[in-house]
């Protein structure tokens, strides 16, 4: 996770939070152009998430059940006037993508396989959002329609291809993906926070939800592959998480989905 000083403007942000801001430390931690982060150096630390009007609100339920649940930081405000802003507290910790995590690669990856099965475990009885993989097909369908694609979300595992064969995957078996398991959604190294190797939680939930578990452990075998530059620790990422619970025609079909994801 990225900290750059920065300097803000607090006559910006809504007013609620300008105590907290007045004579802060800021650092930006933005690592997308579709929000916002800063973080604000102060007791132990908060992060405050600014995004369009509607975008944060199931970033904020979902947030608010992992840390009932245990797994998550305390929301402390999401307001949605003009725009979207979400306070939380920090994690104590370091994401999975620090260096002294990434030294360790076959640490990170048991670690990262057990706390996934260790999630897909969990009751999610009120769980805020129980139809993830409608969602997850819906945004697929629109963003074929929209001719927006990631070849290498399929390539990567299953060989060359043209969109129209992997959108042919997707929307001929989509229908089988399930929606029986508590996800996190984006499954994914900076996403989970570890203190010395403990797990801590979970960030940047507003993917999660109710759905097959096949998505986090494609993205739990793909982070490792982006981070740390090759792909020989999926099949031991697979092991590790339990290779009983998982269908290879499933992983191909959340592939296909993912390029238009």
């Amino acid at each position: 996770m990225k900290l750059t000083p920065t300097t803000i403007d607090i006559l910006q942000y809504p007013t609620e939070f300008h105590a907290l801001l007045r004579g802060a430390k800021i650092f930006d931690s933005s690592c997308s152009t579709e929000a916002k982060v800063i973080f604000i150096d102060k007791d132990c630390g908060y992060f405050l998430k600014s995004a369009p009007k509607g975008t944060l609100e199931r970033e904020s339920a979902l947030t608010r059940y992992f840390h009932d649940i245990g797994l998550s930081a305390n929301v402390i405000e999401y307001i949605s006037d003009d725009s979207d802003w979400l306070l939380t507290e920090k994690i104590h910790g370091d994401d999975g993508t620090a260096a002294k995590y990434l030294e360790s690669p076959k640490r990170l990856c048991d670690t990262l396989a057990e706390q996934l099965a260790l999630l897909h475990r969990t009751d999610f009885t009120d769980c805020p959002v129980q139809n993830h993989t409608e969602r997850y097909l819906e945004k697929a369908k629109f963003n074929k329609n929209a001719n927006v694609n990631d070849m290498s979300f399929y390539t990567t595992d299953f060989g060359e291809s043209s969109p129209d064969e992997v959108w042919s995957i997707a929307k001929n078996h989509g229908h089988s993906l399930a929606t029986n398991t508590l996800l996190h959604g984006d499954y994914c190294l900076p996403n989970i926070i570890l203190n010395d190797w403990k797990f801590s939680g979970f960030i940047d939930l507003d993917s999660g939800g109710v759905g097959d578990r096949h998505v986090d452990v494609f993205w739990g075998a793909w982070t490792l592959f982006f981070n740390l530059g090759t792909n020989k620790y999926r099949e031991r990422f697979l092991d590790a998480y339990g290779r009983s619970q998982i269908d290879d025609s499933l992983l191909r079909i959340v592939a296909a989905v993912t390029v238009f994801g």
